[in-house]
């Protein structure tokens, strides 16, 4: 086993991030490149646990704001959106050699699991990927916040926030080529700056639970094997 900073780690990825350049749906290419990553986590002695977005599929505010979809249905839709992610990931995971597990907030019996706190961590001893969907179960919250509320359930060792940038900026970096990239921050300079790494409740809950969150770009193989291993990649928000 190699050395290892992070034995349990909570990887939080965006809708988008398995949807490719069209932003919509899902692409084999980027399934099976998260899922790489995340195999080699595994292989590694990681244990890994993935809280997937609906974000390529629909967003509920969004959805709600511009049709007359009332809110906590729209967010109820986008939950049932994170679990077609979520099996997704798992057959491609399992594809690559994985054993996975689909545990959604929202009971569907037949389709995946229940999230069971004590079932999930019991998976995770066991070598297995464990899949979290469904959001919290709840409208009116992200997956941002579902990502922190299991990452604190579970007793991961850190909230790893995968996205298509290496860190987090001043600005958007694509737009704004002076935008500065900061390698370490603290939960209030994210949250007094109004930076948009992850909602303000999650972060609110990480910082009130002193769980480290580490932003980084998961579209470079490799990333996430570095982090585990504790190398200085992307920015850290800490205390």
């Amino acid at each position: 086993m190699a050395d290892l900073k992070y034995k349990r780690i909570l990887l939080k990825i965006s809708g988008e991030g398995l949807s490719g350049t069209g932003g919509f749906g899902l692409d084999p290419d980027d399934l099976n490149s998260v899922a790489a990553q995340i195999v080699e986590l595994a292989q590694m002695g990681v244990q890994p646990a993935v809280v997937v977005g609906a974000g390529n599929f629909i967003r509920g505010a969004v959805l709600s704001g511009k049709t007359p979809i009332q809110r906590v249905s729209a967010d109820h839709m986008g939950m049932l959106a994170t679990v077609i992610n979520a099996l997704a990931l798992r057959d491609t995971l399992e594809d690559q050699g994985a054993p996975a597990r689909v545990l959604s907030a929202i009971k569907m019996t037949g389709i995946c699991e229940p999230f069971v706190r004590d079932a999930a961590i019991e998976h995770l001893r066991n070598g297995r990927v464990v899949i979290l969907a469904g959001g919290t179960g709840n409208p009116f919250f992200t997956t941002d916040t579902c990502a922190a509320l299991r990452a604190l359930e579970i007793q991961a060792d850190v909230l790893v926030k995968a996205t298509k940038v290496d860190g987090v900026y001043s600005a958007d970096p694509v737009r704004d080529p002076n935008a500065k990239k900061y390698d370490k921050l603290s939960y209030t300079e994210v949250l007094s700056h109004d930076l948009r790494v992850m909602d303000h409740t999650a972060i609110s809950l990480c910082r009130e639970n002193k769980i480290n969150i580490l932003v980084c770009n998961l579209m470079k193989p490799g990333t996430v094997k570095r982090v585990a291993q504790g190398e200085k990649i992307g920015t850290l928000i800490t205390t």
